[in-house]
């Protein structure tokens, strides 16, 4: 269990920069843009937030919480490299979500400068946490100090 939280993936240097670049970008901006302004909404946004159809409760402020603990907590396991995987298994399951459930109906991609809502933001956030899932958080990460590699002995 603590290979499958904890694995970093790569230890190369150059692909670990790589990771740490994207790993921090993307989380700051999922957690600035997305996280933070639905916490300071919240009171807003609770009673019409979308509710997806799996969830036991069809209550608006628990699948609010959902969301927000995703994208703040998540999202900065992910900036500092904790438990990345499963981070970002959390955060592409929220952006798979908002683009197939929340705005299931409307287009792809943005044609016109006056539609705002499109699949295509979510999307876009999904395609580095599947990377993220496939490659681990790299060298320069807090799971990398906490899952060192020891060759086993050979009898």
């Amino acid at each position: 269990m603590k290979k499958f939280f904890f694995d970093c993936g790569t230890r190369d240097t150059t692909a670990s920069l790589g990771l740490v670049a994207l790993r921090v970008l993307v989380g700051l901006m999922i957690l600035i843009g997305h996280g933070i302004p639905k916490i300071q909404d919240f009171a807003i946004r609770k009673d019409t937030f979308f509710v997806p159809d799996f969830l036991p409760v069809s209550w608006a402020p628990a699948s609010l919480l959902a969301c927000i603990t995703a994208e703040v907590l998540a999202s900065t396991c992910l900036i500092v490299g904790f438990a990345t995987r499963p981070a970002a298994f959390l955060l592409g399951f929220c952006m798979v979500v908002a683009a197939f459930g929340a705005l299931g109906g409307t287009p792809w991609f943005l044609r016109t400068p006056t539609l705002i809502e499109t699949k295509e933001l979510a999307i876009m956030y999904l395609i580095p946490m599947i990377s993220i899932i496939l490659s681990g958080a790299g060298r320069y990460s807090i799971d990398a100090a906490l899952y060192r590699d020891r060759k086993r002995r050979s009898w």
